[in-house]
């Protein structure tokens, strides 16, 4: 159910994705030119990886036509123990917003070299109440229960983030080398790009 919703959102967003990150790679390219800055293949891909995540997550959160009530809750726990456990409902409810802000969590966390849980904590916390708010102006509803699974989905992945950055410190040099990374992501940079066509019906084999 969750795969599908984030392709019908792909397929939804292509054009504006499209052409959005032609025109930051453009700009960030031509800045690195003029700028002799260091071009690092897999920090700038990461980079738009962190974009196509930003923009599907918030088409996925400002879709309308998902709304299965309109209205408010303000009371913590209301709607997470409506659902029994391994439901739909549940699933999609509980378990979707929390993976739904893992790689936010992730993402925030190397950006901001976030060191404290509090950090990814505020930064989630002010990204979701927006969320919520703008949810309610649009006919979907303003649940407190989405903010706190939000933030227990970005603290997952400020975990991740603390234990690859303990991981790292523990592997040899050869493998932290720019090359290393550089090579991993141009593998993924195909998946990504493979997987990006199919979804529109083309098929490089």
């Amino acid at each position: 159910m969750e795969i599908k919703m984030v392709t019908d959102a792909l397929a939804d967003i292509w054009p504006m994705m499209t052409i959005f990150l032609v025109v930051i790679i453009s700009v960030r390219l031509m800045y690195i030119h003029n700028s002799s800055e260091k071009f690092v293949f897999y920090k700038e891909f990461f980079n738009i990886l962190f974009v196509i995540y930003a923009l599907l997550l918030f088409s996925l959160l400002t879709k309308s036509e998902l709304n299965v009530n309109s209205g408010y809750n303000l009371v913590p726990f209301t709607e997470i123990t409506r659902y029994k456990f391994g439901t739909t409902g549940f699933n999609l409810n509980v378990i979707g917003n929390i993976l739904i802000f893992v790689p936010f969590g992730y993402f925030i966390s190397t950006y901001i070299r976030a060191k404290k849980i509090s950090h990814i904590f505020l930064v989630t916390f002010i990204t979701s109440l927006t969320v919520e708010f703008v949810q309610h102006y649009i006919g979907r509803s303003f649940d407190v229960d989405d903010i706190l699974l939000n933030i227990v989905g970005s603290i997952i992945g400020f975990l991740l983030y603390v234990g690859f950055e303990a991981i790292k410190k523990h592997l040899p040099s050869v493998l932290k080398s720019d090359l290393i990374y550089n090579i991993l992501c141009l593998l993924l940079c195909a998946i990504v790009i493979i997987y990006y066509l199919s979804v529109f019906g083309i098929k490089l084999f």
